[in-house]
């Protein structure tokens, strides 16, 4: 076999997994879509003073997790999804300060 005939062999079968992988985590993301328009229904539903109040909690909410997340940086933790928890190893994480960057 020649080396092309390998490498689009391999990518052939890297394709086939990632395929796979994706087929597994559909059923888990159409219940996490079911179970946001279910809240969404749940949300618009509620008068408008506990609707306001639910949103300022959840505003609130996130602003602590954020701000929990830079602490955790600072202390020399990542908090990208790529190396979440794991020690810093030298300088900045780009995926890092990406992450906390989105607000």
């Amino acid at each position: 076999m020649s080396q092309l005939s390998q490498a689009l062999t391999e990518v052939e079968e890297k394709l086939n997994s990632l395929i796979e992988e994706v087929q597994r985590l559909l059923p888990y993301v159409k219940s996490l879509e079911d179970e946001n328009a279910r809240l969404k229904r749940e949300l618009c539903a509620l008068p408008e003073k506990e609707r306001s109040r639910v949103i300022a909690n959840a505003e609130h909410l996130q602003g602590v997790a954020h701000d929990n997340l830079e602490r955790l940086y600072r202390e020399g933790f990542h908090v990208c999804h790529l190396h979440f928890g794991q020690p810093l190893e030298e300088g900045d994480c780009l995926f890092c300060m990406g992450f906390l960057r989105k607000d």
